[in-house]
């Protein structure tokens, strides 16, 4: 698969006022994070960086990488729906040790979660074409949107890939 390091990490949201979310928005998503080097891809709802509710949905392939991270600075609470597919959800102590993990899928009882602020966590896809939408609050200043985790590694970086198998192998025996 031919991945583009220089597509965008988010897609131009719809432009109309009232947006159907149907299959053929959700083929976009996953065609363009097949695409992306980083095997996701966002698509807002929300027209502006600077509107206080963000609606997205975040299409991910296994082995695309998210460091665990919190919202705490201002505090954020998330939510998560898996709408196709299926991701393990983590989370973490302030040292880095997993406090808890779940399996989340479009096709199971459980199927999204409820993030308080202030958790470090991650979630990877455990099923090609995963798509979630995602809720949070805005407003999205790239700077505090996400306290990284210091013990992670970074996105991009050697380790990273190394750090994601290994929560593969921990959350799914």
């Amino acid at each position: 698969m031919n991945h583009n390091n220089d597509y965008p990490r988010a897609l131009r949201p719809p432009s109309e006022k009232v947006v159907i979310i149907n299959n053929n928005l959700i083929q976009k998503a996953i065609d363009s994070s097949r695409i992306s080097a980083r095997k996701r891809i966002i698509l807002p709802f929300h027209k502006l960086p600077s509107d206080n509710l963000h609606r997205m949905l975040n299409a991910i392939q296994p082995y695309s990488y998210v460091q665990p991270h919190r919202h705490l600075n201002p505090p954020k609470a998330e939510s998560i729906i898996v709408l196709k597919g299926a991701i393990i959800y983590v989370d973490f102590n302030n040292t880095g040790e997993i406090e808890n993990f779940y399996q989340l899928s479009s096709e199971s009882f459980n199927i999204g979660i409820d993030i308080e602020p202030g958790i470090f966590h991650t979630f990877f896809a455990v099923a090609e074409d995963t798509v979630l939408f995602e809720v949070k609050p805005g407003p999205y200043e790239q700077s505090s949107d996400k306290d990284f985790a210091s013990w992670a590694p970074t996105e991009g970086s050697e380790n990273a890939i190394e750090y994601l198998k290994n929560l593969y192998e921990l959350t799914t025996k």
